[in-house]
């Protein structure tokens, strides 16, 4: 769901045991036109598979995200998205996005979470690719950065 969506009063919110304050989304791309993938180790209630399977969310972990992010030498040209602190971000993912976890932590709840618990973790190093159409609340426990592009269709960096 859209930020406009969400402050319009259009949003479901699922509440966490920890409260959160909004923050200001990331900015936004208009719309236009599988690899390596690691385990968060959270299970998706229907079908018992990796979330991150679940919603074709691609994740790089370790020496592999760490040999990616060097071979991505031009990702310090990438944009930079910051948060202050404490905050949830409600998002939808109009195309992909490759984000690299630059240092703080992020929860990931898709839209279709029937539970709070069902959620995706990924920390500082990692490398994430958000695929076009996904919905989720981004919930932000401290500071965090990211690198962030958006993929064009067909683009597999």
């Amino acid at each position: 769901m859209s930020p406009a969506a969400a402050a319009a009063g259009g949003s479901h919110l699922l509440l966490l045991p920890t409260t959160s304050r909004p923050c200001a989304p990331p900015p936004r791309r208009p719309s236009r036109g599988p690899a390596a993938s690691g385990s968060s180790g959270r299970v998706s209630v229907v079908g018992r598979r990796p979330l991150e399977e679940v919603y074709k969310v691609r994740v790089e972990r370790g020496a592999a995200a760490a040999a990616r992010a060097e071979a991505l030498r031009v990702m310090e040209t990438w944009s930079t998205w910051r948060t202050g602190g404490r905050c949830r971000v409600p998002w939808d993912w109009q195309v992909d996005q490759l984000v690299y976890i630059v240092s703080g932590e992020v929860r990931v709840l898709p839209a279709e979470a029937t539970t709070g618990e069902e959620y995706m973790h990924f920390v500082a190093g990692d490398l994430v690719r958000y695929p076009k159409w996904f919905e989720a609340d981004l919930y932000f426990d401290g500071p965090y950065e990211e690198r962030y592009r958006f993929l064009a269709y067909g683009d597999d960096n």
